[in-house]
């Protein structure tokens, strides 16, 4: 298995239908004020591989660490994205 994987929410999961979707997915801005500016400005695709239970997801995708640092500074710990199937 590939490391730009990633697990969907209750949001796409979809009683796992998900599950093995790609998605295409891109940066749009800072979640915090410690990285004010963490895109990096490139798109990763991502396969979804697991399902990201609440409460401990607290977004649509949970990205691998792989994945998370093309789109974006690892410091930044979560981002907003935008995501097209």
């Amino acid at each position: 298995m590939g490391v730009m994987i990633g697990a969907a929410s209750d949001t796409l999961w979809n009683g796992g239908a998900a599950c093995g979707t790609s998605y295409s997915i891109t940066c749009t801005g800072a979640t915090n004020e410690g990285v004010p500016q963490p895109c990096t400005g490139q798109t990763v695709t991502i396969e979804i591989v697991d399902y990201c239970p609440p409460p401990g997801c607290k977004g649509t995708i949970d990205l691998s660490q792989e994945a998370f640092a093309v789109i974006a500074d690892l410091n930044a710990g979560s981002v907003y994205i935008s995501y097209t199937q």
